[in-house]
Order: C-alpha cells, then structure tokens, then sequence
C-alpha cells in the first residue's frame, strides 16, 4: 500500500474541490463522487425548486444511511457466525 498522497479534483454538484488522498483510495473517491453526483441528479429530478445545497444535503444523508444499513448487516452476519461456531462446538462434542 502507498501512502503518497496525490492531489485529485473531484466535482460535486456545481463546485470543483481539490483534495489530496492515497493512490490506493483514488479510484474508490473517484467512484463514490461518481454516485454522489449521479444523486444529486436523482434528487434534482424528484424535488425541484431546492438549492444545491439541499441535494447535496440529501445525498449526505442517503449517504449516512446507506452506510448505517450496511453496519447493520455486518453486525448481522457477526451473530450469524458467532451463532454457527457455537453450534459447530457443540456438534463436534456431541460426536
């Protein structure tokens, strides 16, 4: 993994940012402003009259959501096979 930072303009809505991040997480920013923006788009379609301030807002929390349903589903799936290890113990004892 690189450390190197490497500068990145990412355009979201109607603004340019520059940010610096590791080559290794370029193509993830690149992707995830990819949906940002594809979003906002969405946004714009279904609720017009707002500023782009509130579709950005909108993709935030879409944004923060989506990532607390997949927490949700890892803590999920945690149990799961924490469960199935128990179960697994308790079978090789039983044979």
């Amino acid at each position: 993994m690189s450390n190197e930072l490497i500068p990145v303009n990412i355009p979201i809505g109607d603004r340019t940012y520059r940010i610096k991040v590791t080559v290794d997480n370029e193509e993830v920013v690149r992707k995830t402003v990819k949906i940002i923006n594809e979003k906002i788009v969405e946004f714009k379609t279904n609720f017009s009259g707002k500023d782009m301030q509130d579709y950005i807002s909108m993709v935030l929390i879409w944004l923060a959501t989506e990532q607390t349903k997949q927490n949700e589903h890892l803590v999920a799936l945690n149990d799961v096979s924490v469960k199935l290890a128990h179960l697994e113990k308790q079978i090789e004892k039983a044979l």
